[in-house]
C-alpha cells in the first residue's frame, strides 16, 4: 500500500515538475504581437475512453465525457469534465458504473499541442446497488489541435477497489 501511495506521489509530482517547466518560459509582447491580442476562450470537448483497470476483478473500462475548457492564456487552460464510466468486472462482481465530476489545470509544454493535465473531484457510483462516492485524481499527458484532443491519464478511483490507465480520444470547438 505504502509503495502504491510512494508510486502516485512520484508521479503526480513529475506532471507538475513538467508543467511548472511551461510556465518558466518568458513570453515578451515585442516579439509576438499576437500574444498582446490573446482573447481568452471557452472550448467544449465530447470524448470516448478505454481504460484497463489496475485490479483483477475488473477487465476493462468504457465510457464517454464532455469537458468544459476555459483557457486562461495560449499556454494554460482550466477544465471541468464529467460524463460516464463503467467497468466490466468478473462474473462473481457487479459492474460498476459511475460518473465522474473533475475540476483540472491543463498546461501545454511543447509547441502549443502537447499538454499534461491534472484534475480531481469525485466518481458517483450510479450502478448495480453501489452506493459510494470516491476521491478521483488523475494526471494525464496528451496532444491537441484545433479540433481533436488525444491524451493517456492515470484515474485513481480511492473508494472503488480499482484505478485504470485510460485513453481518451475527442472533439472540441470553441464556444
Amino acid at each position: 500500500m505504502k509503495t502504491k501511495m510512494n508510486f502516485k506521489a512520484l508521479l503526480l509530482g513529475t506532471l507538475l515538475l513538467l508543467g511548472a517547466n511551461g510556465f518558466a518560459q518568458k513570453i515578451t509582447g515585442t516579439e509576438n504581437p499576437a500574444i498582446d491580442n490573446y482573447d481568452q476562450n471557452f472550448r467544449l470537448g465530447f470524448g470516448i475512453n478505454a481504460g484497463l483497470p489496475t485490479d483483477s476483478d475488473f477487465n476493462f473500462a468504457l465510457g464517454g465525457d464532455i469537458r468544459f475548457q476555459y483557457d486562461l492564456t495560449m499556454k494554460t487552460s482550466l477544465t471541468l469534465t464529467t460524463g460516464y464510466t463503467h467497468l466490466f468486472a468478473d462474473e462473481n462482481i457487479p459492474d460498476l458504473g459511475f460518473i465522474p465530476a473533475k475540476a483540472g489545470f491543463k498546461a501545454f509544454v511543447w509547441e502549443d499541442q502537447f499538454y499534461v493535465l491534472g484534475e480531481v473531484g469525485a466518481g458517483f457510483a450510479v450502478t448495480n446497488n453501489y452506493d459510494q462516492t470516491t476521491f478521483l485524481w488523475s494526471p494525464g499527458i496528451g496532444y491537441a489541435n484545433k479540433y481533436i484532443d488525444i491524451s493517456a491519464r492515470y484515474e485513481g478511483l480511492n473508494d472503488f477497489g480499482t484505478d485504470q490507465i485510460a485513453l481518451r480520444i475527442a472533439y472540441g470547438f470553441k464556444l
